[in-house]
Order: structure tokens, then sequence, then C-alpha cells
């Protein structure tokens, strides 16, 4: 299918073949002619006019990117920016007063604009290849490790990353134990577009301690990442280096970044999985970076079901949860319940949006349930590889046909091995009643909208001929 660039592109790009065009007959007749200075006043108002329109051209094509990507360490923590240097045309216009006032000049402007109109090319060539960048979304507890292996089994030709964004998070974490909401999401949103482009710097200036020459022992759960695991990014092992989430496939010293960043550009596709993005609305700008195809993977679970599995999984951070399901008695005005019913509100409000397929996102959203993966996991990762447009390989298949059905012994709380159809109905049994009337008190519209089905009593709770799972298609192709 041939590739539509935007609106604003096309219009600019057919001008840009003119300016072009008038520029290399402007070269040859100076050459042919040997034009001398004199001319050149009467000819400085038309291209100084046909560079400037360039100049949109350039602005347009990166004004998705330009401004994302002058974000740095000294950025998140509020400190004044640095400036934007001007560059290329703008830059010689700046100097020389609108003019080019040398044949040489001439040259070196009509070389870099030749260069700039090849990177371009070179980008939208990639998307017509069909490279994929499939991002996807959730919370804790929702099964999002379990649904991210559909992604890192596949090997051979995806670039798979779990959670890069956690070191994000844990540096821009204030003493109060939350984060700047609007720079972490920017933050977010800026790393992932980076990640996708195989480029780790940005990453690296969050990773505690810091790299050596982009060399690091501290990457969050490597060993989750296949790719960061396989032979071409696997240096030899350093005796007495401890790296707490190192390799388990094989022996491979610290992971250097600069040789996974090489690993990443050799893949077709590449995947991120991430629980930090609270809003989908902040990642517009990914969706429409011409570099990137992007595609939104949402993985969302029973608000229930998520509560009762964090009170098991992180004890410590649940602790009034677990003594008001012991007490019986829930303050409502808790910051705890209001911080669960923010939880409720963004997943909502982000789903919403996907589901209401804007412009921006117009076949690059799906909404998944984890319910309907655990009952039909082998249906449900065929849609998604159907979605993101990459046939659906079979070791993929292999892999979920021998993780569905995972023993007691295998499936712990943070194993990507699961008797899926037990999980889905385990949080009934776990869950008090009161504390089940107040998640659906504060998470009703976002039950509403997923499908989940309220219990008016504790028998109800606790009836599993009673499904609470309605039957929901959610149009996303």
């Amino acid at each position: 299918m041939k590739h539509r660039l935007q609106p604003g592109i096309q219009i600019t790009a057919r001008l840009f073949k003119k300016v072009t065009r008038d520029l290399r007959d402007w070269q040859n007749l100076l050459r042919r002619r040997h034009i001398q200075a004199p001319l050149l006043p009467r000819m400085r108002i038309k291209y100084t006019i046909s560079i400037v329109f360039f100049v949109t051209l350039v602005i347009i094509e990166k004004e998705n990117n330009i401004i994302s990507r002058v974000s740095d360490k000294l950025t998140l923590k509020q400190t004044p920016q640095t400036p934007l240097q001007p560059s290329g045309f703008f830059h010689i216009l700046q100097k020389h007063n609108g003019s080019l006032t040398s044949l040489s000049k001439i040259d070196s402007a009509f070389t870099l604009m030749k260069r700039r109109l090849e990177n371009y090319s070179e980008h939208q060539g990639l998307l017509r290849r069909g490279r994929k960048h499939i991002l996807l979304l959730a919370t804790t507890r929702t099964g999002s490790s379990f649904v991210g292996e559909f992604f890192n089994q596949k090997g051979d030709n995806m670039f798979y990353l779990f959670e890069p964004l956690w070191h994000v998070e844990k540096m821009l974490t204030l003493e109060t134990g939350g984060t700047n909401a609007t720079v972490a999401a920017k933050a977010y949103r800026d790393v992932l577009r980076q990640l996708f482009l195989c480029d780790f710097s940005l990453l690296e200036s969050f990773i505690e301690p810091p790299p050596v020459d982009h060399i690091t022992t501290a990457l969050f759960r490597r060993e989750s990442s296949s790719s960061l695991c396989e032979e071409s990014v696997c240096s030899p092992s350093i005796k007495g280096v401890f790296e707490r989430y190192h390799c388990r496939t094989r022996r491979c010293g610290p992971l250097n970044l600069t040789m996974a960043s090489e690993s990443c550009l050799q893949k077709d596709h590449r995947a991120i999985k991430s629980v930090r993005v609270r809003q989908l609305e902040t990642l517009r700008p990914l969706a429409e970076d011409p570099r990137l195809d992007i595609k939104f993977i949402q993985l969302v679970r029973d608000p229930r079901a998520v509560l009762a599995s964090r009170m098991v999984a992180f004890e410590a951070k649940y602790k009034n949860w677990k003594q008001w399901a012991m007490d019986g008695d829930v303050p409502i005005d808790d910051d705890e319940v209001r911080k669960l019913k923010g939880n409720c509100d963004n997943i909502r409000m982000s789903a919403e949006i996907g589901l209401r397929q804007p412009p921006w996102l117009r076949r690059r959203y799906m909404l998944v349930r984890y319910e309907d993966i655990a009952r039909f996991p082998m249906k449900k990762a065929a849609e998604m590889y159907r979605f993101t447009g990459i046939p659906f390989p079979p070791q993929v298949k292999s892999w979920i046909l021998r993780n569905i059905q995972a023993s007691k012994e295998t499936s712990g709380v943070y194993s990507t091995q699961k008797n899926s159809s037990e999980q889905v109905e385990k949080w009934r049994f776990n869950l008090p009643f009161k504390i089940a009337q107040v998640v659906q008190k504060v998470c009703g519209p976002t039950l509403k909208l997923f499908g989940y089905k309220s219990v008016s009593s504790e028998e109800m709770l606790t009836d599993k001929s009673i499904s609470l799972i309605e039957d929901k298609v959610f149009n996303f192709l």
C-alpha cells in the first residue's frame, strides 16, 4: 500500500522539489556563464524566499521531534533551557543577511538541502518496508509481563525492551513518593521515542549508577528482554563484577548499550512494555512522528482483581488496605482510596480516547482485557499480531502452549508462567466484599466501560456460576 504523507508535508514536499529544481538550474547557470557579482543582488530576493520556503519544510518535518529532543536532565530539574542553536540554512541566512554571495556557499547550501531530503526519504522508506513500533501500555498486576512475552518470544527480528521507564520513574520520584506528572510524562515520551529509534543515550542519563563508556551493570530486569541477552549483545563476562539482573540464557558481562543499539538497528520491529505511562494523550507526538509507525496496545484488567493482586505482591505498600479488609471499615476519603480512583480514571480516559479513534490514533490503538487473554490466549495473541501487521510466529504459539498451564510451583507472583483460566477467578475468593464495594464505588465508570459486572452481595462475589465479565467487542481495526 502506498505510503501517504501528512497533508502539511505533501504541500511542502512539492514546494521543496520546485526549490531544488530552481537551485540546480541556478548552479548550472552560474557555472556555465560565470555570473559576475553585480548580477547577484537582483537574484537574491527570489532565492532567499525559496530558501525560506525550504526552512518551512524542515520545521514541519521536524516539529514533533526537535522540541522533545532538546529536553534533558536540566529540563527535568526545571533549570533554564539552553537556547537552540540555528542550524543549516537558517544559520547561513542570519550570517549573510539572507543572501548567498559566492558559488561555494550555494554549493554548500544545496548539498545540505539534498542531505536533508535524503534523510527524510530514508525515514519514509523504513515505513514503507513495514517496520513496526509496538508499545504495550498497562498498569501493575494486569498480566503485562505475560502478555509482553508474546513479543519477546518472537526473538529473531523483534527488539523487545522490558520496563525501561523504571529508571526514569526512579530518578524523578520525589521525597513524598510521587512524581511531577507533567515532568514525568514528558520524560517518558522522550525516552520512548529515542528507544524506538534505537538510541539509548537519553535513557543512560537516568540509570544509576551512570554507565561508564556506555556500559552498565544496573539496567532493570535485563534478563526479561531476550534481545539484551543475544550473542550479538553478550560481551565477555568479567570476574568479580556483579550484575543483579544478569542474563540467564548465557553467561554475559555488563550490558554494552552501544552493542544493544547496533542490535536494535538490525531488527525489523521494536516493542516496549511499560506500566508507567498514565495518559495515552501524552504520547500523541510519537504517533505523529514520521519516523515511527507506532501501534498502542492498552492492556486492562478488572480493578477489583488488580487491587487483590497488589495487596499480595506489594504487601508493605498496601498495608492499609489489608487492615481495612480485616476491620471491614474503609475511609472513603483516605489518600489511598483517592489514589485508586485516580488510577481508574486515568485508565478509563486513555481507553476512551483510544476507542474514539481520533485521526492521530486511527488504526494505531487496540484495547485488550486480561481476562480475554487468560481465557483465549492463542486467539487474542493472533489478534494482537494481526493488529500490528506482523505475521503470528510459530515460536510464540509454542511458548503460549507451554506457559498457559503452569503448575502452582512455577506460577509465582512475578512469573510469566500462569494457569491462565484459574487466574481470572482467583481474586473473587481473596478480596473481601467490603473492599470490592469500595472499588465499585470509586471505579464504577471504568468497570462499566470495560464490561465488568458489579456484585451486590458476598454470595454473588463468590458464586463462580455467575460470570462478572460481559461479552464485549472493542473495535480497533
